[in-house]
């Protein structure tokens, strides 16, 4: 069970431990338009992989330095949060395998298309995304990228995520280093943070 951080965390540690799966974490950085952040022009994975949505772009108008711009800034976060959530442990090897994308919702799917994209280049048997909430469009549109979407609430109009919790608080790089010691732990994989 992969989980995107860092709202993907906790989702994924309670999955992983129904489940009795290990839980790691898949960096990814969604590519905020400037002075818009909430609105994805498109994400970024820690493999280089990069997905941009050219009709949003074009829209806006942005031009091809400010999108670098955005690509190199996220790729130096994802790099912090690879060293903050890793301890230098290797990525999971995948190939052959079960892949479960883990997330805490899904709206435009930027992160968890980039993520899924990213993935099938290092050959897994299949791709899960599974996700609590996210827009029903986004949803049959993952489906280009996984094997399987599994989402039980699809409410619309879809919104934002954050609306369907009752508690939607930012999780802290502490908190997903916890939960991923956790897990770990439960799973014999490597001793606590």
């Amino acid at each position: 069970m992969l989980a995107l951080p860092r709202g993907g965390v906790p989702v994924g540690y309670e999955v992983a431990e129904r489940l009795h799966l290990p839980l790691e974490v898949y960096v990814v950085r969604k590519l905020g338009v400037p002075g818009h952040a909430e609105l994805a022009m498109g994400a970024l994975a820690g493999d280089g992989t990069c997905v941009v949505d050219e009709k949003l772009v074009h829209s806006l108008r942005l031009d091809d330095e400010t999108l670098e711009e955005v690509i190199r800034r996220e790729a130096e976060e994802i790099r912090r949060r690879e060293e903050t959530y890793r301890d230098r442990q290797p990525q999971a090897d995948v190939a052959g395998k079960t892949v479960i994308l883990v997330d805490d919702g899904v709206a435009t799917g930027a992160t968890m298309r980039v993520a899924a994209t990213a993935l099938r280049r290092r050959n897994p048997a299949e791709i899960v995304v599974a996700v609590p909430v996210a827009a029903y469009q986004t949803c049959v549109a993952l489906r280009e990228v996984a094997d399987r979407v599994v989402c039980p609430f699809t409410p619309g109009p879809f919104v934002a995520v954050g609306l369907y919790y009752e508690d939607f608080d930012q999780t802290s790089d502490d908190e997903v280093r916890r939960l991923l010691a956790a897990a770990a732990e439960r799973t014999g994989r490597r001793k606590s943070a």
